[in-house]
């Protein structure tokens, strides 16, 4: 019997290369291919990016926390579009693709997580998490769960996928240590059995079991990620963006996520406060947000990265 792994991976071959985005069948397949991509991508005047999402396919999505649209951005050409459906009016910060074509995306100050269509920008699902105050902040897919951080409270807020297709329809939360405030990024461990968020004053990284919250810190050697948010691992290579610091850090994990190493720091000119961080084929790709900038920005931007090599 097929896994759930096993058997997204067939419907994408079907579902998300198809149908979704038979529009498009252009994709990078060698590093001259890639040397040719465009390294800065603008988006829509005014649209406050935060979130970014990418699949196994060339378009990068970006919400906004003007009022929770999404921008679809064509990774060869760098052209894109703001996808028909505008947002709800509320925020759209951490984004994550799901190989059916959907985008998980955290609210913010909504207090609510939703589940939209990357072909049309149609909310398919909306969860209503608090109604205190919050700031929904980033999200992670596992097999099992959609699971969003909340920056203002020590709670995970738990999505069950259910079976292979379905829409989900509810929610959990997930209690954590209470002194657990000011979480943004999160990722799953190496091994995939636990959690990673990242506390981003005093730039702490934690390991969280998936069933209990129970949290323990993840032993960095003495360095920390002050400024800590999106997080993206690969294998078993963490990135960590530093927002104000205009940096990722390099972090190899151990397999259980209980330690890890800080191999290097790399920064970009075009860093203007990165957010959060997405990866195609040997490039991270990372929203400027230009939190603080005087006067308020209102031209953004995305950069395009090469993948550090440690």
């Amino acid at each position: 019997m097929l896994n759930r792994r096993q058997a997204l991976s067939g419907f994408a071959a079907t579902a998300a290369a198809g149908a979704l985005f038979a529009s498009s069948r252009v994709a990078a397949s060698s590093p001259a291919q890639a040397d040719v991509l465009p390294t800065i991508i603008q988006l829509p005047d005014n649209w406050l990016p935060e979130g970014i999402a990418i699949g196994r396919l060339p378009f990068a999505y970006f919400g906004s926390r003007a009022d929770g649209s999404i921008f679809r951005v064509n990774l060869i050409t760098g052209e894109g579009r703001v996808l028909p459906t505008p947002g709800p009016g509320t925020p759209a910060v951490g984004l994550k693709l799901d190989r059916l074509g959907r985008l998980f995306v955290a609210g913010g100050t909504a207090g609510d997580g939703r589940v939209v269509s990357a072909l049309t920008g149609d909310i398919l699902a909306t969860f209503e998490f608090t109604d205190a105050e919050s700031f929904v902040n980033d999200v992670v897919l596992t097999d099992d769960a959609a699971y969003f951080t909340d920056t203002r409270n020590a709670v995970l807020y738990v999505v069950p996928l259910g079976r292979l297709g379905s829409v989900p329809t509810g929610f959990e939360p997930l209690p954590l240590p209470t002194d657990l405030i000011g979480l943004n990024g999160i990722a799953e461990t190496p091994d995939r059995q636990a959690l990673l968020v990242i506390q981003s004053n005093p730039g702490r990284l934690y390991r969280v079991d998936k069933s209990t919250g129970d949290a323990t810190a993840v032993d960095l050697a003495g360095e920390n990620l002050v400024n800590g948010d999106g997080l993206l691992l690969d294998g078993r290579t963490l990135y960590a963006v530093q927002n104000r610091n205009n940096t990722v850090a390099v972090v190899r994990m151990s397999r259980d996520g209980t330690s890890g190493t800080v191999i290097e720091r790399v920064t970009d000119p075009n860093f203007d406060v990165p957010t959060t961080v997405a990866k195609f084929f040997d490039r991270l790709y990372l929203p400027n947000a230009r939190f603080g900038a005087s006067p308020p920005a209102t031209t953004f931007t995305a950069v395009a990265i090469p993948v550090p090599r440690p």
